[in-house]
């Protein structure tokens, strides 16, 4: 994290971002030294004094209240989801001492149960830095079927699927549309990272992205928030061809939960025959041989 918090450091980025002839300033054509609005201009539009502003940007003041938070969100143009986020970075506790190691993720056996009451239809259910804790025989041949397909069944060896996204070629690959998903990967890392600010695992998982990809540290740097519930990829598959595929997120309403992510197609679509022969070349097959003869009751005479 930057020096002066996450809030600080949002505030300070997304009104870098915007122009003053985004929010109807008049400049007369003086020359900036920054291309977005200055502090002084983000607060008049919020409504609050500029040295009240200043330290909020500057990680001095910690104690804005909700209606202060929902003017910084009007005067920089934020949608819900940032909105949201930027509540959740003001209420993220005070650094005092070093938080304890993170419990190792589980599924319930209700979800676990939800899994297998979905087979034919590509799933894998995430945790909250993206580590794979359970996936049906479709979603890891949809998803990562070139990774051991038991993976998660052990904390230490479970794939991660922000860090396939960004340092997995094959992954990499299989996204007609990398950026996209791309973005919406970082988008979703940076709510999560405002509701645990102080999660060391999910602390790693982003240094090391950032150290080791480019594309990675630049979106970070970018504070952009993608509440990406629900979006159409279309994917690059090694055995089925090219297939557009619905990518639905579900979670608890509290977002602090594992979370089921399915892969459908419209029906009667090559889409959805695609994954309908993804289906069939990874179903388990037969091993038991019909038998010969019929051997059920015989009624005799």
């Amino acid at each position: 994290m930057k020096k002066h918090g996450q809030l600080a450091d949002f505030l300070q980025v997304r009104r870098g971002q915007l122009r003053p002839e985004d929010v109807g300033l008049k400049t007369y054509g003086e020359r900036r030294r920054v291309p977005g609005l200055r502090r002084e201009e983000l607060a008049m539009l919020a409504g609050i004094s500029a040295p009240y502003y200043a330290r909020l940007e500057q990680g001095q003041s910690h104690n804005a209240s909700p209606e202060v938070l929902d003017a910084l969100a009007g005067a920089l143009r934020l949608d819900g989801a940032e909105r949201a986020h930027l509540h959740a970075l003001a209420r993220a506790p005070r650094r005092g001492r070093q938080a304890g190691r993170p419990r190792v993720e589980r599924i319930s056996e209700a979800t676990r149960a939800l899994l297998a009451a979905i087979d034919g239809t590509p799933a894998i259910v995430l945790g909250r830095r993206s580590d794979v804790l359970a996936w049906n025989r479709q979603g890891h041949a949809l998803f990562a079927g070139h990774l051991d397909r038991t993976g998660p069944d052990e904390p230490g060896r479970r794939p991660n699927m922000a860090r396939a996204v960004f340092l997995d070629a094959h992954t990499r690959d299989l996204y007609a549309d990398w950026p996209a998903k791309a973005r919406a990967v970082v988008g979703n890392l940076r709510l999560t990272a405002g509701r645990h600010p102080d999660d060391p695992l999910l602390a790693g998982l982003i240094g090391e992205l950032t150290m080791h990809s480019r594309e990675f540290a630049t979106m970070w740097a970018d504070h952009r928030i993608l509440a990406c519930d629900t979006a159409d990829y279309e994917m690059r598959h090694p055995l089925v061809g090219t297939l557009t595929v619905t990518q639905q997120t579900l979670q608890s309403p509290q977002g602090d939960g594992p979370a089921l992510v399915v892969a459908t197609a419209a029906p009667g679509s090559p889409s959805a025959a695609a994954l309908a022969l993804l289906a069939h070349a990874v179903a388990p097959q037969e091993t038991a041989a019909r038998p010969l003869h019929d051997t059920g009751p015989r009624i005799t005479g």
